[in-house]
């Protein structure tokens, strides 16, 4: 029994013992695998304060869009403001002027621009131009009220005449509208400041004010079109000049073509032999000199009596305006081809190409029409002089047919000097790429 006991006891003691040395054993293992785990431990607790941290800055960031989304607001609405004064902004922002007068001369426009400041003398005179309709007494003095009303409705009168004739003064093709707003920004803030005088600018005077700025404006517009017309004028004078130079040229080569074939025939009514074979020969030749001389005399001559005959050139300049682009113009010189080569000197880096030269009995008519039909495809729209269009010779081409049948077309641009100079370009540059690559290379490791 004992023995039982004891063996029992044993077993227990063994149990136990195991059961400890396997606590111990897993304390180790928890121990270890703490240490190993402690630097994720921290890393979520620094996980959790980064996260706080974002909460919080996210909130400032929203704080701060807002904040950014009201001053936005504020800050355009300043731009729109400061571009009144802006001479760098951009003309789509206040869009083109609209003309609110149509005579037919300048002169007319400097008379209506008399009769605005008349209207506006008349309006100060009468005192309805700048008014107080309160009767301010200072001190208890009438007297004295009436000064300080006068003093200041010469105060506004000279700081808003003095706004109105800077803006006038100033306006242009690319600020006009941005000149009007400027009178009416100063209108509305001069009216404002005074709200505490009574002291008011007139509608009326303000309406003559923007009348006389737009008057001013038109009437430059006016000069520079008279100006540009008196050019043309005299363009086709010098044109006529050239064509009775033409003129006087071919009748003095033809009478001196007479001269010779006269001179010929007395040398040959003396001549024998073969000194008489050479002379005849030279009067047959003399003969139709004469007569090409006699037919480019007429034609010099019915060029200088009819202003309507003439040529009309459709020509392009690849190298200076780039592909699909050609000048529809007109001239009545006999050799119309020295009309293309003086476009050609000085105003632009490349000849031009003729792609057509089409004879005309009524020149001006078929160059009308031409620009008439390409009128929306031009480059420049604002000055209708300048006869450059943006579109395919092609349809040139089939516009002229319809007109003139026959009209001849060479469809490629021959461009000599823009395609040497561009292969010349090519050359260079691909030299220097040969340099550089070289360049890369050391003479020496």
């Amino acid at each position: 029994m004992e023995e039982k006991m004891i063996l029992g006891f044993a077993v227990l003691v063994i149990a136990l013992v195991a059961i400890l040395l396997y606590a111990l054993k897993v304390k180790g293992r928890l121990k270890a695998l703490e240490y190993k785990y402690s630097k994720v431990i921290d890393v979520e607790l620094e996980v959790n304060k980064s996260k706080n941290e974002k909460d919080e800055i996210d909130k400032k960031i929203q704080s701060l869009r807002n904040d950014y989304k009201e001053k936005r607001i504020v800050f355009e609405e300043l731009v729109k403001e400061a571009a009144i004064y802006d001479e760098e902004i951009e003309m789509a922002e206040l869009g083109f002027y609209k003309p609110h007068f149509d005579f037919d001369t300048s002169e007319n426009y400097k008379e209506a621009i008399s009769q605005v400041k008349k209207e506006q003398k008349d309006l100060i005179s009468s005192k309805q131009a700048i008014y107080c309709n309160t009767k301010w007494a200072v001190e208890g003095s009438k007297a004295k009220g009436r000064t300080m009303t006068n003093r200041a409705i010469k105060l506004t009168a000279r700081a808003f005449n003095n706004e109105c004739d800077a803006a006038i003064s100033n306006t242009r093709w690319n600020n006009v509208a941005r000149m009007e707003q400027r009178i009416e920004k100063a209108y509305d803030a001069i009216n404002k400041m005074n709200e505490s005088t009574a002291v008011v600018i007139s509608r009326e005077y303000f309406q003559l004010k923007l009348k006389e700025l737009r008057l001013a404006y038109e009437y430059a517009e006016k000069k520079q079109q008279e100006k540009e017309e008196q050019r043309e004028i005299k363009q086709q004078i010098r044109e006529e000049a050239k064509l009775e130079q033409e003129k006087e040229k071919a009748l003095k080569e033809e009478e001196n073509y007479n001269k010779l074939l006269d001179k010929a025939k007395k040398d040959a009514e003396k001549a024998t032999g073969d000194k008489l074979d050479s002379l005849k020969e030279k009067i047959v030749q003399l003969r139709q000199d004469l007569q090409e001389a006699h037919e480019k005399s007429e034609r010099a001559k019915s060029m200088a009596e009819q202003t309507k005959r003439g040529h009309v050139y459709v020509i392009s300049n690849i190298g200076s305006f780039g592909k699909d682009v050609y000048k529809i113009g007109m001239t009545r010189r006999l050799e119309p081809l020295d009309r293309v080569k003086e476009l050609g000197d000085a105003s632009v880096p490349f000849a031009f190409d003729v792609h057509a030269m089409i004879h005309s009995e009524d020149a001006p008519a078929l160059e009308c029409s031409l620009h008439r039909r390409f009128d929306q495809l031009r480059l420049n729209l604002v000055n209708a002089r300048k006869e450059f269009f943006r579109v395919t010779l092609s349809d040139i081409e089939q516009e002229v047919r319809k007109i003139s049948p026959d009209a001849e077309f060479i469809e490629t641009a021959q461009a000599r000097d823009y395609r040497e100079s561009q292969s010349i370009i090519a050359r260079r540059d691909n030299a220097k790429s040969v340099s550089d690559a070289v360049e890369v290379f050391p003479e020496e490791i």
